[in-house]
């Protein structure tokens, strides 16, 4: 049976949760990835008005629609990082407060516990995330880093994530963190580490995201057999790396995306550089049979035909594995 195709809100937020739904099924979307921001999911009407989480699955039969996760990435970025005027721009005030960087990693703690919690009222297993990082700054190092730095910000990701997975464990409710620049965990070597840092346990896991690797020349693949028992959730979003020179490299050069310059950018489905025949194979192979959900980015694309087309290409691209060998009808001696 081929995977439910879900459309993430997150894109959509200045959009009502009602007219998200309303277009994602005119798309031809199976279900919605629901956003913690706009007015998509409210944790914290979620956790304290018996009759919110009713709303929110009345809109959907509504429109008949699924929700397989939810995705708090905003607030989670808060828990580990080291925190600037940046963060007040993606935080809600309640967390914000007055700014210092000790009450707002508290605040966003909580507020990755709430999530948790908020989910399993509503049926989702599922929480996709950033969960921030104290040692992104220094992923470059130079000046070099001390020895004991990288393994301090492993061990701090530990202590600040550890607290908050035991939610998850006790709600029955797991983590997805999306590997990405910026996060703890941003590629193969990184996301082993964060394993480690965690003891392996198995309330955390990753939302699977092939954009983010193509443009580090990470093997994107690779990533799924790697970690095939801990692919929790699966963006399908693609990302354009240039095959030439070009003047702002990897790293963007300081230039916004959609500037000509940049090496790389997000494109909508099946116009970048991503393998999605490979990805789609490797997902059979890691037997992940949850939704892909199109994260849907192109600066260049209005949004409603790139959506669209980019629910009909991953529609076209699905197919369910084989129970048999295609040889199996001759006889074996």
């Amino acid at each position: 049976m081929p995977r439910p195709v879900t459309l993430f809100t997150g894109q959509w937020a200045d959009l009502t949760f009602d007219v998200v739904c309303a277009k994602a099924k005119s798309f031809g979307y199976d279900g919605i990835e629901i956003a913690c921001w706009g007015d998509h999911f409210e944790v914290d009407k979620a956790l304290n008005d018996e009759r919110y989480i009713q709303t929110r699955l009345d809109v959907l039969a509504q429109h008949g629609l699924q929700c397989h996760a939810i995705s708090n990435h905003l607030v989670g970025q808060a828990v580990c990082d080291n925190i600037d005027a940046r963060h007040k721009s993606i935080l809600p005030a309640r967390i914000w407060g007055d700014g210092k960087e000790a009450g707002v990693r508290t605040g966003a703690a909580a507020g990755r516990i709430t999530p948790a919690r908020a989910p399993a009222k509503l049926g989702v297993k599922v929480v996709g995330g950033f969960p921030g990082s104290s040692i992104c700054p220094s992923l470059y190092s130079f000046p070099p880093n001390p020895p004991e730095l990288v393994p301090n910000g492993y061990r701090h990701f530990a202590n600040m994530w550890n607290p908050i997975l035991d939610v998850f464990d006790e709600v029955g409710v797991r983590f997805a963190l999306e590997a990405h620049p910026t996060e703890i965990a941003f590629d193969i070597a990184s996301a082993e580490a964060a394993v480690l840092a965690l003891g392996g346990r198995k309330a955390f896991g990753f939302n699977y995201d092939p954009s983010h690797f193509v443009y580090q020349n990470v093997d994107y693949v690779g990533f799924i057999q790697k970690f095939a028992d801990r692919i929790y959730h699966v963006h399908m979003k693609d990302a354009y790396l240039s095959p030439r020179p070009t003047a702002a490299g990897v790293f963007g050069g300081h230039v916004e995306f959609g500037d000509a310059r940049r090496a790389w950018d997000f494109r909508s489905l099946g116009r970048g550089s991503v393998d999605f025949e490979a990805v789609m194979r490797a997902l059979n192979d890691a037997a992940y049979s949850g939704p892909l959900s199109v994260e849907w980015e192109d600066g260049k694309m209005d949004r409603e035909h790139g959506a669209r087309e980019a629910c009909a290409f991953v529609r076209k691209l699905d197919f369910p594995t084989s129970a048999m060998a295609f040889d199996a009808a001759f006889e074996r001696k």
